[in-house]
């Protein structure tokens, strides 16, 4: 499977409360050629996206602290910024891809750096 390339000034933000899974996952992307933003929480990231407009994929954890998990963070960004492409993650729940909105993916924790990288390509 061909993987597609996000353009050169679009973003991945990946979203995880566990700071060594959210490093791995952003040094996985990087080492891939993506540009990456790291946020701790759905909270966060909120407040980032409204403070970037070159956001192209949200890789977002289920299970955060905060006002908001991540099913919630996609569906709102889906409403507010529909090109966003969205992929959430978790080691404890299951979700069917048709179950995040707008087309968006489910990979399964634990995931291999082959596993992440091959989810971005296909949401780019």
């Amino acid at each position: 499977m061909s993987i597609k390339r996000l353009p050169a000034d679009s973003v991945v933000l990946v979203v995880e409360d566990d700071a060594l899974v959210r490093f791995c996952a952003a040094e996985i992307l990087e080492g891939a050629g993506f540009s990456v933003v790291e946020a701790c929480g759905a909270d966060e990231a909120w407040d980032v996206l409204h403070d970037r407009s070159d956001i192209a994929v949200l890789f977002t954890d289920i299970d955060m602290p905060g006002s908001m998990d991540g099913v919630t963070l996609v569906e709102r960004v889906h409403v507010v910024w529909p090109d966003i492409r969205l992929i959430l993650t978790s080691g404890r729940h299951r979700l069917a891809d048709c179950e995040v909105p707008d087309h968006g993916l489910f990979l399964a924790k634990p995931y291999s750096s082959s596993q992440v990288v091959e989810a971005i390509g296909q949401a780019g």
